[in-house]
């Protein structure tokens, strides 16, 4: 397993280039290259030229920080098809991009719209034609994220939609901060997900179920908003020895394919020491569950 840190508390104060020195400061040996204006912005054509990519690649080989993964985040489930078509373009571009970083995992979200989910649907697997022949040619592993307000958000049918693409090239992200929004317990999502479960990130978050649904209140009521949020561990309700109880029963651990992702994103002002923090506490969970 590679532990990685997620750099996006860090992308304003610092260039592209900067980070990996950044994530080895910290003491993490991995990164996650997340959405950055320089490289592969949110929803966008890809902004880095074959240059740009090898001196990003230079840069972490000397920081002596591998790349666990590249996380493009592209409406490739819009149920607008023009936008459908652009995302798979510039997905593309995004999976050349990471063969030339020398990087074989990707993950991302499912997309798409909630309130269109059949819509949606259609337009995933549309887009699957398209991209997996690319993506089983490249080696590429791509996993899944059921993120709050995509078309899928729970966490079992997530696990129905990837295997339906039936290829092995694809998997499931569980991201413990969403858990609140995936309809089922985390060990059961696990559990089921079982070899297909390849990368999780790890945040605490606020139970946004409780006090009878009123923890939060947005005016007017019925609005169709998630809540969530990405705090260090202990900072919110979710019950992390059960998180990495479950990683060590599925020996998640000691997979040389799998990957965990330190991604806390509420305290930017204090970036440095929470990434610290949660480094020591991930490899104290992992030494307790493993």
């Amino acid at each position: 397993m590679k532990i990685a840190l997620d750099p996006t508390p860090f992308h304003h104060d610092y260039s592209l280039l900067e980070l990996p020195s950044v994530v080895a400061e910290l003491g993490f040996e991995h990164l996650q290259l997340t959405p950055h204006r320089d490289m592969i912005p949110f929803f966008n054509h890809p902004k880095a030229d074959d240059e740009l990519v090898r001196q990003f690649r230079k840069a972490c080989s000397d920081a002596g920080v591998g790349i666990a993964s590249v996380l493009p985040v592209l409406r490739w489930s819009g149920p607008d098809e023009d936008a459908r078509e652009a995302a798979v373009r510039y997905w593309k571009r995004a999976i050349q991009i990471t063969v030339d970083l020398g990087v074989n995992v990707m993950n991302t979200e499912f997309s798409g719209r909630p309130e269109k989910a059949e819509e949606s649907e259609r337009a995933f697997y549309r887009s699957m034609e398209e991209l997996v022949p690319i993506i089983e040619r490249e080696g590429i592993d791509v996993r899944i994220d059921p993120h709050p307000d995509d078309f899928v958000e729970n966490g079992l049918d997530a696990i129905r939609m990837i295997r339906g693409i039936n290829s092995k090239n694809f998997g499931l992200v569980f991201v413990a901060c969403h858990s609140y929004h995936m309809g089922a317990g985390m060990l059961e999502i696990m559990r089921a997900a079982g070899d297909m479960l390849r990368l999780v990130h790890v945040a605490d978050t606020m139970d946004h179920h409780r006090s009878h649904g009123l923890r939060y209140i947005t005016n007017p009521p019925g609005n169709p908003v998630r809540v969530h949020q990405h705090l260090k561990i202990g900072d919110g309700d979710l019950d992390w020895d059960e998180f990495f109880g479950g990683l060590g029963e599925l020996g998640f651990y000691d997979k040389p394919d799998t990957v965990m992702v330190s991604s806390v994103f509420a305290e930017d002002e204090n970036a440095h020491d929470v990434s610290r923090y949660q480094l020591k506490t991930m490899k104290d969970y992992i030494a307790r569950t493993r």
